[in-house]
């Protein structure tokens, strides 16, 4: 049984597509792997991977996984090829068939797709593509469903026509919205604002934590741990960072892991900035921040969704700068709202600089964090709202009328 409903044995598990879409970073990753991690034991879930996999990270058992030719976002959103032998638009051509095979092969009950409409609109054909051919295929239409995370970007020079286009596209093409926040801390509405309610179905999921060995509490050692996400925009604060080991008032050993897509030539330069600090190590990655955090004294960090919840499990005191540039006010957001908790440090963006982090650093020696309690069980129940969307008498797809302006947009994106 599974909450309260019976499982149909392995062999008949239906067929869940996960389209995920990571550009920058790998948050976005993480989470989807987490959530097929729990959705297997339920579905048969054939993942299809639009970025790059980076070297390293476990890919969870038991999944099928479709990489398609890697695509991301350059720092002006430009959409990049990171694969040298493709450029964008044989790339895109390529995952066009990818991922059309994948639907006819596989013909899912679910279609889980992250982020999109609420984000990556550079995306928009090959998505609504594969939307509509899964609701078209043999049988029964697919479900459609929206990964979404806990805050979105608000601050786009178009939001009001970017949240008006969300609205009718998850109105028209979506089943169900599933939010993976507790809404004590975060609501959908606080950074999507439609002119029109959004009809189609809201769910809160609570944060996707990845499962991880427990291992047992370990004394914390004396260093600071640095670390930035995936690394592809964390430069500026390694550097701060050890531009401000020297004005601390007392030594501080720093453990800086950069993630593995920082720049080859920024990993380079940074070696060499920390040449001759015998008590500064650098690490391209981990497997496991969460156990780095719970043997270290003290974090600096970024604030992604997934850098915010392995703050909250390991519970180490944190100075978080969140990533910010004139449109990306996301980490921003979570970090004012978790630190109003007593949870963290936080330190703006725009105030960082050599002296005012080195300030913060030797107020965060000092600052013991609050516990926040949060809902942390993301991932079993987003299991039980895609078991219960695909039970017997489940409520049918909506239907929106075409709006032309809307396709023609979608179409040219």
């Amino acid at each position: 049984m599974f909450n309260g409903q019976p499982v149909a044995p392995p062999c008949a598990r239906p067929t869940l597509l996960f389209y995920c879409q990571h550009s920058l970073g790998i948050g976005h990753l993480t989470r989807s792997f987490a959530l097929a991690s729990a959705l297997k034991a339920h579905f048969r879930v054939v993942f299809l991977n639009g970025g790059r996999l980076p070297p390293g990270l476990p890919v969870p058992a038991r999944i099928d996984i479709i990489d398609l030719p890697p695509l991301g976002m350059d720092d002006g959103h430009t959409v990049i090829s990171r694969d040298a032998q493709h450029g964008v638009a044989e790339a895109r051509a390529q995952r066009r068939a990818l991922i059309e095979a994948a639907v006819l092969r596989h013909k899912p009950a679910v279609l889980l797709v992250e982020l999109f409409p609420f984000g990556r609109k550079k995306f928009a054909a090959e998505i609504l593509a594969m939307i509509r051919l899964a609701r078209r295929q043999p049988g029964a239409p697919a479900r459609v469903v929206c990964s979404l995370r806990d805050i979105l970007v608000d601050a786009r020079p178009d939001q009001q026509h970017h949240d008006d286009r969300a609205r009718w596209l998850t109105d028209r093409y979506f089943d169900a919205v599933l939010v993976h926040a507790d809404p004590a801390l975060a609501r959908l509405e606080e950074s999507f604002r439609p002119r029109k309610p959004l009809r189609t179905p809201v769910h809160y999921t609570g944060y996707v934590v990845p499962q991880r060995e427990m291992a047992g509490t370990a004394a914390r050692a004396d260093h600071l741990l640095v670390s930035a996400g995936g690394g592809s925009v964390g430069e500026v604060l390694f550097r701060a960072a050890l531009q401000a080991r020297a004005l601390l008032r007392r030594p501080l050993p720093m453990r800086i892991i950069t993630g593995p897509f920082l720049p080859e030539p920024q990993w380079q330069a940074l070696q060499q900035a920390a040449q001759g600090m015998a008590d500064v190590e650098l690490v391209r990655q981990v497997p496991d921040l969460v156990a780095e955090m719970r043997r270290a004294r003290a974090s600096l960090s970024q604030y992604g969704y997934n850098t915010a919840l392995d703050i909250v499990v390991s519970g180490v005191p944190a100075l978080v700068v969140p990533y910010a540039t004139r449109t990306e006010n996301e980490q921003g957001q979570r970090a004012a709202r978790v630190a109003a908790l007593g949870a963290l440090r936080h330190l703006p963006a725009a105030a960082l600089s050599a002296q005012t982090l080195a300030r913060e650093i030797e107020a965060l020696l000092a600052f013991t964090p609050r516990p926040a309690a949060l809902n942390l069980n993301g991932a079993s129940i987003t299991v039980q709202h895609l078991h219960a969307l695909c039970s017997p008498g489940a409520a049918p797809a909506p239907c929106v009328p075409n709006d032309p302006a809307v396709e023609t947009t979608c179409a040219q994106a």
